[in-house]
């Protein structure tokens, strides 16, 4: 890599980032006002950084296991039912079952 090639700046409209983010550009906007995304302001223009994009997608990366609070322990009596799914059976999830009276 030359020095001329180390000293080039990629730049990203709000626009660009905010559809390579695959996200709105009002949150494109919250990333950048909560400091998690850096952004330069030229004027009345707001641009990013293509490497710094990048780097918040890759900062972004969800550690697998960190989800758990999404799966809520189901409380009370609970059975385990097969099928479903594809068809071949391999489908399994936790039903809970109707309190009896």
């Amino acid at each position: 890599m030359t020095d001329a090639d180390r000293d080039h700046i990629s730049w990203l409209s709000t626009k660009e980032a905010a559809e390579r983010l695959g996200v709105t550009l009002r949150s494109l906007y919250r990333f950048i006002d909560e400091g998690g995304l850096a952004a330069y302001k030229f004027g009345r223009v707001i641009r990013l950084k293509e490497t710094d994009v990048d780097d918040f997608i890759e900062s972004s990366r969800i550690v697998p296991g960190s989800l758990e609070h999404l799966y809520p322990e189901v409380k009370g009596p609970t059975r385990v039912v097969h099928g479903g799914g594809n068809g071949n059976g391999n489908h399994v999830h936790q039903e809970r079952l109707a309190a009896e009276g």
